[in-house]
């Protein structure tokens, strides 16, 4: 796999930081969680392929063992407030003056400088100052933040994995290892780029909600069917429109024109009507093969069985039955290899990890006994 020989340690974070330790497993890292000793319950869902450490880093001899494994590790994931690490003795100077190859991944809402580095914020919040959050929502309502993707996945663990890809790759030419200052409100806005830089090309002119992309335009919209399901549309180009309208079995020559905003509000009536006759079953043989731009909305059960996806291959189930996005994109060499096996529990391979990363049998006892790790019991897969 693309990634395989990497040795990653990741301290145990909510949802931003283990997708980032999860992409890295899902092409060949291996992966380490670092978990807290006595932690009530495990609730990462994003473990798949890694194996878990229980630590207490609030002892000397915790913040040991995890200078310990950094030695030996190419990348290091924290998810903590600016200053934490530092607290603990952890910053990056001081496990650079060990290791100077480590790969030291930062990832927090607001960065490790400014006056909000050290605030506690989710999603919402970070969205919200990154300009993002004004842009969603419908006309004359209040914005709404769209699940909590947008900052903590694509702009906080996907955009830190790439951080963490392009470090490692610069480390090929120069030796060393680097900081990375994954800030979620930047990573968010970077990822909507283009929102910024179009601002002046006519997309934006109107307020919430009225615009081409925001549910202004009634060709850019979902509309509910017969069977209280609904259908998605996109069919922004002339030539998909045209298909679109066909689909609907309307005459465009008696519909206003497509770009004449006045107007929009009387063709989402019409098209809503045409949709509220049929089924959504009998929308998805209309629009079957054709290029009008128009899909079923599924739920994730239906999207599992959808023949598209179901022909790529594109969610995997583990051992446990629960079902998952297969990673992408795939890769025609190196494809990700993906584990099946349920995540682990907290503290399950403490023992099997540390013996790897130099640790004996009379030390591990040593520091079991003070309180400084946790030992889970290793659990069959069968």
């Amino acid at each position: 796999m693309a990634l395989a020989g990497v040795r990653v340690i990741e301290l145990a974070g909510l949802a931003p930081a283990p997708l980032c330790g999860m992409i890295l497993s899902d092409f060949g890292a291996k992966v380490v969680r670092i978990d807290r000793t006595r932690a009530a319950a495990n609730v990462d869902v994003l473990a798949r392929g890694k194996r878990s450490v229980a630590l207490d880093l609030k002892k000397p001899e915790g913040v040991g063992v995890l200078k310990q494994l950094c030695n030996q590790s190419d990348v290091l994931i924290e998810p903590f407030r600016q200053g934490v690490m530092e607290r603990l003795g952890l910053g990056p100077e001081i496990l650079f003056e060990q290791n100077p190859k480590l790969i030291y991944a930062r990832l927090t809402g607001f960065g490790q400088s400014g006056p909000y580095s050290k605030s506690a914020g989710h999603d919402i919040n970070f969205i919200a100052v990154s300009g993002l959050l004004s842009k969603f929502g419908r006309k004359e309502e209040k914005p709404y933040a769209p699940l909590n993707v947008v900052a903590d996945f694509a702009g906080g663990g996907v955009m830190c994995a790439m951080g963490i890809i392009l470090a490692l790759y610069e480390r090929m030419r120069s030796g060393k290892g680097q900081v990375i200052d994954a800030s979620m409100v930047e990573g968010a806005a970077y990822c909507c780029s283009w929102l910024w830089k179009s601002q002046n090309v006519g997309l934006w002119s109107q307020q919430r909600g009225e615009n081409l992309l925001d549910t202004g335009a009634p060709f850019y919209e979902t509309y509910k069917t017969s069977d209280e399901k609904y259908m998605a549309v996109g069919a922004l180009e002339p030539h998909f429109y045209e298909q679109f309208i066909k689909g609907l079995d309307l005459d465009s020559a008696n519909l206003a024109p497509q770009m004449s905003q006045s107007d929009w509000p009387e063709l989402k009536r019409i098209f809503a009507k045409a949709f509220a006759a049929k089924s959504q079953e009998e929308w998805i043989k209309v629009f079957d093969r054709t290029d009008a731009c128009v899909t079923p909305v599924l739920s994730f059960q239906e999207a599992l069985s959808y023949p598209h996806n179901h022909e790529r291959g594109s969610f995997i189930t583990d051992e446990e039955g629960q079902v998952s996005p297969r990673p992408a994109p795939v890769l025609s060499r190196t494809p990700a290899t993906v584990s099946l096996e349920r995540n682990p529990e907290v503290g399950e391979h403490t023992r099997l990890v540390l013996t790897e990363y130099g640790f004996n049998k009379e030390q591990l006892n040593i520091l079991q006994s003070a309180g400084v790790i946790e030992c889970g019991r290793l659990k069959s897969n069968l």
